[in-house]
């Protein structure tokens, strides 16, 4: 018999909801809500007209560009490979399995100014890769695309790691009664494997985009940082501090976390719509 079943109050590993929110809503404060108030406090220290004029100058409107455009980019190349790796690592036993497996959380360790400048390395004129793009008229180093190549490096493993768990539990049993049942492979996975995965993929995706948006050491490196063609901005928040115009950076900053949040916010309510639609 239960506890409760026998007259005695249900056992708690942890304390009641009355001292756990409390404990979370107070943590929650001094770790992100009390700093980000802060930063949208002191945006406007110098006054609504100086916040309109740096957040919304023509620099920091290309900047937003340049970030928000190459972020986007990055995951979705992130959401087709990353699925990829992560159904090979899952699906498939082979040599080498786990060191490529260790490979994958490399850009979690790595710091960012290492792989910075290996990238650019790399991808340089001169470089392993570069120089036989460049020979195809193909620029990587010192341009947006650059920026692209950074920001899908540091953000692959969010995929990758978000996915896999979920496929390891889908099994191939479900995959092998729909070929039963006359089901082609590709209408096994486009109605039986990607509904499933859909949301672990879409939370990877938003996940790996979130953290191109504010990557910064492994940019900078390889994005040759050139004003409305190649510069991101949280360079050009650190351009305002090195200026002392604290109030102009936390404007930018400002303006770089709404969008952020609102993206993650639209992409949140749409996997909502998506576990409703699926009855779970």
């Amino acid at each position: 018999m239960t506890s409760r079943a026998m007259g005695r109050p249900a056992m708690r590993i942890l304390p009641g909801f009355g001292l756990t929110m409390g404990l979370t809503i107070t943590w929650l404060s001094l770790i992100v809500l009390i700093p980000l108030s802060a930063v949208f406090i002191r945006s406007f220290g110098q006054g609504f007209d100086h916040f309109l004029s740096v957040a919304f100058s023509e620099r920091a409107l290309a900047s937003y560009r340049v970030t928000f455009g190459a972020a986007a980019i990055a995951a979705l190349v992130n959401a087709v490979f990353g699925l990829l790796i992560a159904w090979v690592l899952v699906r498939y036993r082979f040599p080498g399995r786990q060191l490529l497996s260790a490979v994958i959380d490399l850009p979690f360790a790595l710091p960012t100014a290492v792989a910075g400048i290996a990238l650019t390395a790399i991808y340089a004129d001169t470089g392993w890769l570069g120089k036989p793009l460049a020979d195809l008229g193909i620029a990587v180093a010192y341009h947006p695309q650059g920026i692209v190549v950074a920001m899908t490096f540091i953000g692959l493993p969010f995929v990758v790691r978000t996915v896999e768990p979920v496929l390891a539990d889908l099994g191939r049993d479900i995959e092998e009664a729909a070929i039963t049942l006359g089901a082609h492979r590709s209408q096994v996975f486009r109605r039986v494997v990607l509904p499933e995965i859909t949301p672990a993929l879409v939370t990877g995706t938003a996940l790996a985009f979130a953290r191109g948006v504010g990557e910064y050491g492994s940019v900078i490196f390889i994005a040759g940082n050139m004003p409305m063609i190649s510069e991101i901005s949280p360079l050009l928040i650190i351009t305002q501090l090195e200026q002392y115009d604290y109030e102009g950076a936390a404007a930018i900053a400002v303006v770089m976390l709404l969008i952020s949040f609102t993206m993650l916010l639209i992409i949140n309510r749409i996997q909502e719509y998506n576990r409703r639609k699926a009855g779970l």
